[in-house]
């Protein structure tokens, strides 16, 4: 970016910054967490600059800090449903070690079954640890295209491991239970 874009990001960021800031503190609690999603959306504007329309600063502001408040909601959310979970289900036991041996074993199997498109887009999820947005350029699709891969083959590895002839549950685990 060329001086005058990083003018611009300076002149949006101090005409903006207490409105966005007073919006997501309105609708978050905890001001660790509104100085995160403010940041976030500043950030989100730096690098899509060129997409905020000139006479709509402010609502595209919004729009993007209503779409961040969302994914920290459902973030949120997740967490208490694991907590809760845990707490459900907790252990009086140690583990035994030989159940993540055969939880490997039945991932390495359920995994080696699958075609070669879901084994991609699996590694560069849970292996490369590549956002969405990244591993879609990877593949030459779209987020949305990929999300949907990605779900596609979860679903298929989890078929071979329910379906395989030693149960897994474990492995189940290493594949997560949300698919976004």
């Amino acid at each position: 970016m060329n001086t005058s874009d990083e003018q611009r990001f300076t002149e949006l960021y101090h005409e903006h910054h207490a409105a966005v800031d007073a919006y997501v503190r309105r609708r978050l609690d905890g001001a660790h967490a509104v100085d995160d999603v403010v940041a976030e959306v500043f950030l989100t504007a730096w690098r899509r600059l060129e997409e905020i329309p000139r006479g709509a600063v402010l609502p595209w502001l919004y729009a993007t800090a209503r779409r961040l408040l969302a994914n920290v909601r459902r973030a949120d959310q997740r967490r208490g449903n694991l907590a809760e979970a845990v707490a459900r289900n907790g252990r009086q036991y140690a583990d035994d070690p030989a159940d993540g041996v055969a939880g490997s074993l039945a991932v390495a199997a359920a995994f080696d079954a699958l075609g070669e498109r879901d084994k991609e887009v699996l590694r560069l999820a849970l292996w490369e640890e590549l956002p969405a947005r990244q591993a879609a350029k990877v593949l030459g699709c779209t987020t949305a295209t990929f999300h949907v891969r990605l779900y596609r083959a979860r679903t298929r590895l989890r078929h071979h491991l329910t379906t395989g002839t030693t149960p897994a549950p474990r492995a189940l685990t290493t594949l997560g239970r949300a698919d976004a």
